[in-house]
Parts: C-alpha cells; structure tokens; sequence
C-alpha cells in the first residue's frame, strides 16, 4: 500500500510540474528591438510600453503560447522628429491603430533549444501569419523563470507601412530582434 501511495504522489507531483503555466514578462530584462536600413542612416529602435501573456510548458513546448501587445505610440528610435513621423499616417498611424500585436498559433521544438512560433502579426489593422525562430536561452525549473530571444524580418510594405522618402529610401525589409524574459507572476495575481 505504501508502495502505490507513493506512486499516486509522484504522479500527482509529476504533472503538477508538467502542466501550462501561466508567467508574466520581467521588464528589466525583456525588450523588442528594430533597425530599418535607410540610404543616409539606419534607424535603430525599439518600443518603450508593452506587454506579453506568457504560457510556457517546459515539457510540451507545442502547448505553450505568446501573446504580445505593442503601445505603438511608444516607438523610440532616440529622435523626437523621426519617432513623432513613425507614429503619423506615413508610418504605424499610432492614433488610428494604438496597438501592434502578435498571437501564437504554433509553437513547434526544433531540439532543446530552438523553436518556431508561427502567429498572427497586427500592425496598422493588418494581420499577416509570420513564423519565428527562437531559442530558449535558459529554464530554471527551481526558480520559474526562463528567457526566449530570437530576430525575424518584417515586410513593412506587407503592413501597409509604405512611405519612402525620395531623398533617403527606406529597406522594405527591417530586422526585429527580442528578448522576452519571464518569471512566474507575483503571489496573489
């Protein structure tokens, strides 16, 4: 009997471990980063304000999920007059579209430490199905807390981003990079 009481235990300790879990981003240690390659000076940017629902399954990786919203308005390239034009009709038109997001549809282990999230990304009322190549940097199982950090390319024009001054031509192509650290939330949230 002992035997079997022990078994259920273990069971029961084994699953609890293995279930979805629901974590929330650590701000201090997580940004979205991006550089738009432009004739007379790459922008380098990021965003100031948002936020990610984190369910992270470190033994059934496919049944985890990411949803990010993005404060368009909080774009921040370093420079007042090029952020205020990123925010206008010519760009993300932060005041008709307050949010740039992306939802996980997919998330398929390529080994221990890759992985593709496919998901929907939103940007100016536009979704587009994207995939992105991830690596899990570390897990630690005691502390719950882990990092994913990865780079994959926008098609701005995709999204209806498509100005392009005459005198420095903008890539159609800009490069975003993140590292989404995350902890489990604090008690009593």
């Amino acid at each position: 009997m002992r035997y079997l009481s022990g078994l259920f235990v273990l069971l029961v300790a084994t699953a609890a471990r293995s279930q979805d879990t629901k974590f929330v981003k650590d701000p201090a240690h997580s940004e979205i980063n991006f550089i738009a390659e432009a004739r007379l000076l790459d922008a380098h940017g990021f965003w100031d304000k948002w936020d990610a629902d984190i369910t992270f399954n470190p033994t059934a990786w496919e049944r985890s999920s990411v949803k990010l919203v993005i404060e368009t308005k909080s774009v921040n390239t370093r420079n007042e007059r090029r952020d205020n034009h990123l925010r206008s009709k010519d760009f993300f038109a932060a005041d008709s579209f307050p949010q740039i997001t992306f939802t996980s549809t997919i998330v398929n282990k390529l080994s221990d430490t890759r992985l593709n999230i496919t998901g929907n990304l939103t940007i100016r009322g536009i979704t587009k199905a994207v995939m992105i190549p991830a690596t899990l940097v570390f897990w630690d199982e005691k502390a719950q807390m882990g990092r994913f950090k990865g780079s994959f390319t926008v098609v701005r024009t995709d999204f209806g981003v498509g100005y392009n001054p005459p005198g420095n031509p903008i890539a159609d192509e800009v490069a975003v990079s993140f590292n989404l650290t995350f902890r489990a939330p604090p008690a009593g949230r």
